[in-house]
């Protein structure tokens, strides 16, 4: 039961959701007060100052998203979870760009449900998803609620702070091997929470971990009980590099693949403001040498290092030829100058086999650099040496999926995601000792496996 009781006020013409909601929702501890439309609304929130409002998208009398704009404008402190039975990624961005806290999905998952008004409510004691079984709204999936690793005990002293980000924001763009019209919201978690990927359902998510790594064909994907995220690398390069820990990441599939840097989600990131937390994150501090042989040139190792650095060599006939860099981490402005914008690249040759192939459907000449047996011939180049930097870009991606700070000296060449996830699994084994599910205890507000 609630330690004080929440108020939740339900918007939403369907006579079953209401009833339903309000009854697990009493049962749960809270206060629930209901309206069938928009025309009640607002002397209802004047009048209960609920807690958090329950609003649904497609009504009579008054669209909810109009009515968020109203409540947004009226009461700004309110605390807005939209719900819609005909949502897509594009009507989730638009009403968390107007002030909805969250959005979810119809047909809903109560779990879910539950671990979305708990975070507006600022009570960060349930798991998402715990695997126990509960009633569910007629049609809902019932997947339970998703689980939020966040790390053990590390080898090394050092230990920064958990950081998750100051408020909620959003991103549209492109799926780069679906083709897909998406998007991404980035919602703030409680420390001790991890990085998950979910759908807008609000039921079932996927950690950002190693043992979750689903594919590591042209970019790195992860699943787990049915969620499967694509083209992750990026977006969690630049989480990583600025020291995010706790957060809840919805789309749709694939994560957009945007101008096919992390600079979009740098910048996003700065948007929202970065908040410390008093949570620690230990670091692992590499003190032996570790390596992955490829079949052929393919070669990446790690070794003891004061910080995190990351040197990588690449040799490709010209246009790209040999080029070669190394990355001090210093922080989040060394990646955001250094790293983040330097783009995904391929070859024309490629290009044609992958799309035959199904993939890249969303590559477009705006989020790649495309060459062909003589010169670059699609942009201008951001550095003389931007695809070893984008190199870089995919380790520093990869390497947060153990989901600590790595104290240690990588040294890649030729290398692409499947080794960089061998030599994790290594780091792991020799520093970690257990898989996430048993090492990583379940945090508030996610679903266990």
């Amino acid at each position: 039961m609630q330690s004080a009781q929440r108020t939740v006020l339900v918007v939403d013409d369907e006579d079953v959701i209401r009833e339903t909601v309000w009854e697990i929702l009493t049962e749960e501890g809270y206060r629930v007060i209901a309206a069938l439309d928009g025309s009640e609304v607002m002397s209802l929130v004047a009048k209960e100052e609920p807690d958090v409002i329950l609003l649904d998208v497609w009504m009579p009398e008054m669209d909810g998203i109009v009515l968020l704009k109203k409540i947004r404008r009226e009461h700004p402190e309110a605390r807005v979870i939209m719900i819609s039975g005909h949502g897509s990624i594009h009507t989730a961005v638009t009403a968390t760009k107007l002030g909805a806290f969250d959005f979810l999905e119809k047909p809903l998952s109560l779990d879910g449900l539950l671990a979305t008004i708990e975070r507006a409510c600022g009570d960060a004691r349930r798991e998402v998803s715990t695997g126990e079984e509960r009633p569910h709204a007629p049609g809902s999936r019932g997947a339970g609620r998703p689980s939020y690793p966040s790390g053990s005990p590390g080898n090394g002293a050092g230990a920064a702070p958990q950081k998750t980000l100051k408020k909620s924001v959003v991103a549209c763009g492109l799926g780069l091997h679906s083709g897909v019209s998406t998007g991404v919201i980035l919602h703030p978690l409680p420390e001790n929470s991890g990085i998950h990927f979910g759908g807008i359902s609000g039921d079932a998510t996927v950690p950002a971990h190693l043992d979750y790594v689903r594919s590591t064909d042209f970019a790195t994907s992860l699943q787990r009980d049915g969620v499967v995220v694509g083209t992750v690398e990026h977006l969690l390069a630049a989480l990583h590099s600025y020291g995010i820990t706790n957060l809840l990441i919805k789309m749709y599939g694939e994560i957009p693949i945007m101008d096919g840097s992390a600079i979009e989600f740098c910048r996003l990131i700065e948007e929202a403001g970065v908040e410390d937390q008093q949570g620690k994150r230990p670091e692992i501090v590499i003190d032996r040498t570790l390596r992955v042989v490829g079949d052929g040139e393919e070669e990446i190792v790690i070794e003891p290092a004061d910080g995190f650095t990351v040197h990588y060599r690449l040799q490709y006939p010209n246009p790209v030829g040999t080029q070669e860099y190394t990355y001090v981490d210093k922080g989040a402005d060394s990646f955001r100058d250094e790293i983040a914008p330097a783009r995904t690249f391929g070859f024309l040759r490629d290009f044609e086999k992958l799309e035959r192939l199904g993939l890249i459907k969303g590559g477009r000449l705006g989020n790649c650099i495309l060459i062909d047996d003589e010169r670059v011939i699609n942009t201008a180049l951001r550095f003389d040496d931007e695809f070893v930097r984008h190199k870089i870009l995919d380790i520093v991606g990869d390497f947060s999926l153990i989901a600590r700070p790595v104290r240690g000296r990588v040294t890649a060449k030729m290398t692409g995601h499947a080794d960089n996830i061998a030599l994790l699994r290594q780091v792991a084994e020799t520093y970690c000792g257990v898989g996430a599910a048993e090492e990583i205890p379940p945090a508030a507000g996610s679903p266990s496996p």
